[in-house]
């Protein structure tokens, strides 16, 4: 069996095994933002694929107590590199380090790289190594004097998910879009809207996941370039993923923002997401968009901070609570970095989580609103 580690935002742990439990992976670990699991060489494709909420998918390749860097470069150099790396590939070595007695990143960087070196010379018969081949980024991870070596088979974080051409200030990462609707109980026969959609992230998130699009069906990853990987793998788990997709659903989501050029980078992506017929986006302040559904979502990203005054975001705010204060059978759902956003906001609040958008800490606010008739679950 082959070891994967899976990272994650912190918070959204929880979602990613939820996924990993559909995906009918069972035997894995959860660790403050990562998860390990046991399967075969062909799974990375599959999560890489298809996991929305994840960060990366590293291979490990061993794992070891290295207390001094003597033991470290005889046991990462015992690893047979030749297996894994071709003799042109620019391998990266990366490392991080946590309650470790080797703790300088950049030494243990160096003493690793020229392991790696040696044990490819061994193998490969030759002295210098150009590089100049497909990227392979290897990572030393040392906890409590354990060294865990993997490879990134991932490449650009799973967050690019290739659709987005263009975004505007602040933007939310993709896998967190992903995270809020699921976190919001989205249900894709009720109402969607998001009153300051930006570059539309949120809701062509909700779309895909309506669709049943694999996240990463677009996009391209270092394994595929991988000298130990079987290229009918990513060819089977593309095709696969392509079967799943749901062409049936009819949806109903919004978009609005003041800024004419968000909603046209919104419609762009929104066609390269393929879901240009699933959402509506409208160059209008949120006060003016007339919302009829009862039972509705909002899920929206407001501005706040640097990408506002202080005037302008209570203006902001004024709008928020005049437009949904009093639309009880809405539930709304706010991302922000004001921590008192919930001084602000006059309705009850349901629930507040901390998440994380890139290395920013955001909350994410949930007010429920009263439960459809027919759909005893949802909020």
């Amino acid at each position: 069996m082959t070891k994967f580690l899976i990272t994650t935002s912190f918070g959204l742990e929880a979602l990613v095994k939820r996924q990993l439990y559909d995906m009918a992976y069972k035997d894995f670990e959860v660790s403050d933002g990562m998860i390990s699991l046991e399967g075969k060489l062909s799974d990375i494709s599959k999560l890489n694929i298809n996991l929305r909420e994840a960060d990366r998918v590293y291979l490990v390749v061993d794992s070891f107590k290295a207390s001094n860097f003597d033991e470290l470069f005889e046991k990462v150099k015992n690893i047979p590199w030749a297996d894994f790396l071709a003799k042109d590939n620019n391998f990266i070595v990366n490392a991080r380090s946590h309650k470790s007695k080797l703790f300088s990143l950049r030494t243990i960087q160096s003493v690793s790289e020229k392991a790696i070196i040696e044990s490819m010379r061994e193998k490969y018969k030759i002295d210098h190594f150009e590089k100049s081949g497909f990227r392979v980024q290897i990572e030393i991870m040392l906890d409590n004097d354990i060294a865990t070596i993997a490879i990134d088979t991932s490449g650009e974080g799973l967050h690019k998910r290739g659709y987005r051409e263009g975004t505007v200030k602040a933007p939310l990462r993709e896998n967190l879009a992903a995270a809020l609707v699921d976190l919001s109980f989205y249900n894709s026969d009720r109402f969607l809207f998001d009153g300051f959609c930006g570059s539309g992230t949120i809701l062509i998130e909700a779309a895909r996941k309506a669709r049943n699009i694999a996240p990463g069906i677009d996009r391209d990853f270092d394994y595929e370039n991988f000298i130990f990987i079987d290229k009918d793998h990513h060819k089977n788990a593309k095709k696969e993923a392509l079967s799943l997709i749901n062409y049936d659903k009819k949806l109903n989501l919004l978009g609005s923002d003041i800024s004419g050029r968000a909603v046209s980078l919104a419609k762009n992506n929104a066609i390269n997401a393929g879901v240009e017929e699933d959402i509506s986006f409208i160059s209008r302040d949120i006060s003016n968009v007339a919302l009829k559904d009862d039972y509705g979502i909002i899920i929206t990203n407001p501005p706040y901070g640097k990408r506002l005054s202080q005037t302008n975001t209570n203006d902001i705010y004024k709008k928020i609570n005049d437009k949904f204060k009093n639309m009880n059978t809405w539930s709304c759902y706010f991302i922000t970095s004001d921590e008192k956003f919930d001084q602000k906001f006059k309705r009850k609040l349901s629930k507040k989580r901390k998440l994380y958008n890139g290395g920013e800490k955001v909350d994410f606010y949930q007010y429920y609103g009263k439960k459809p008739d027919n759909n005893g679950g949802n909020n």
